[in-house]
C-alpha cells in the first residue's frame, strides 16, 4: 500500500482558526469583512466589527484577537468601551496610536449619531429635547463641555458649537467668544449648556454667576438667553424650568 497523504484541507480548516494566524487565510465566512458584506453588519459579534476597524493584526495575534482583548478591556460592553482613553486602548499588544485613535474616532461618531437622532425635530420647543441631544452628545466624558445653541427668532436651531473643554471639575465659558460667535450666526436666541460628569445637577454658585453675566452681555445685543442647562447621565437642570432666569 501506499503511503497515505494527510488531508490538506482538514489541516487548513483547523488552522485558520489558530491564535495568530492571518485572516486571509480563514474560511469565507469566517472573515469579518467579508462576513460583513455577504451578511450585513448584524451577522457580527462586537470582537469582529471591532476588528474591522483594527484592519490588521500582528504577527503572533489576528485582528480578532486584539478586538477580543479590547473588549476585555471593556468589561464586554460597548458603553465602557466608549469610555476608554486612547492611551488606555494601546495599552493592548498590538494596538498602536492608529489603531486606538481609529477605535475613538468610532466612538466619537456613534455618540454624534444618537446626539443627533435625539434632536429631531429643527424647532425648540422645551428644554427636554436639547437635554437629550445633550446627554447623548456628552456622553462618556470625563471631563466638563461647556456649549452653546445658536437659534433664530423662530427658535430653529442655526449652529451648535462646543466653546470650551475644562477638567474634571470645571470649565471656562469666555461671554466674547459666545457673543462673538451669535453675531456671526445672525442668532437671535441662545443656549447655554454644560455637563456635570459627577452626575451631580446641582448648579454651583460660578454656573449661576456665569449665566447672569451673558444673560445681561447678551441683552447689550438684542439677544436673549432662553436658558442654562447642565446635564449628566442621571437627568438634567434647566435654569429656566427652575425659575432662574
Amino acid at each position: 500500500m501506499g503511503r497515505q497523504q494527510p488531508d490538506k484541507t482538514g489541516v487548513k480548516k483547523i488552522m485558520s482558526g489558530l491564535p495568530g494566524n492571518p485572516m486571509k487565510s480563514w474560511a469565507q465566512t469566517d472573515r469579518p469583512r467579508e462576513k460583513f458584506r455577504e451578511l450585513g453588519a448584524a451577522s457580527l459579534s462586537d470582537v469582529e466589527l471591532l476588528s474591522i476597524l483594527i484592519q490588521n493584526g500582528t504577527r503572533e495575534r489576528s485582528a480578532v484577537d486584539l478586538g477580543r482583548e479590547v473588549m476585555q478591556r471593556s468589561k464586554n460592553n460597548l458603553v465602557e468601551l466608549g469610555r476608554l482613553s486612547i492611551r488606555e486602548l494601546m495599552k493592548v499588544k498590538g494596538i498602536g496610536l492608529a489603531k486606538a485613535v481609529t477605535i475613538a474616532a468610532a466612538m466619537e461618531l456613534g455618540r454624534r449619531r444618537l446626539a443627533t437622532e435625539s434632536l429631531d425635530k429643527p424647532h425648540v420647543g422645551n428644554s427636554t429635547g436639547i437635554a437629550k441631544f445633550l446627554q447623548a452628545r456628552f456622553r462618556d466624558l470625563p471631563h466638563e463641555i461647556f456649549a452653546v445653541v445658536f437659534l433664530n427668532r423662530a427658535n430653529k436651531i442655526l449652529h451648535f458649537e462646543i466653546i470650551s473643554s475644562g477638567g474634571m471639575t470645571g470649565t471656562v465659558a469666555d461671554p466674547r467668544i459666545i457673543l462673538k460667535k451669535a453675531l456671526e450666526e445672525d442668532a437671535v436666541n441662545i443656549i447655554l449648556c454644560h455637563n456635570h460628569p459627577s452626575g451631580n445637577l446641582t448648579p454651583s454658585r460660578a454656573d449661576e454667576e456665569l449665566t447672569w453675566k451673558i444673560r445681561e452681555a447678551a441683552g447689550y445685543f438684542d439677544i436673549k438667553l432662553l436658558d442654562h442647562l447642565i446635564v449628566s447621565s442621571e437627568g438634567y437642570f434647566s435654569f429656566s424650568d427652575e425659575g432662574l432666569l
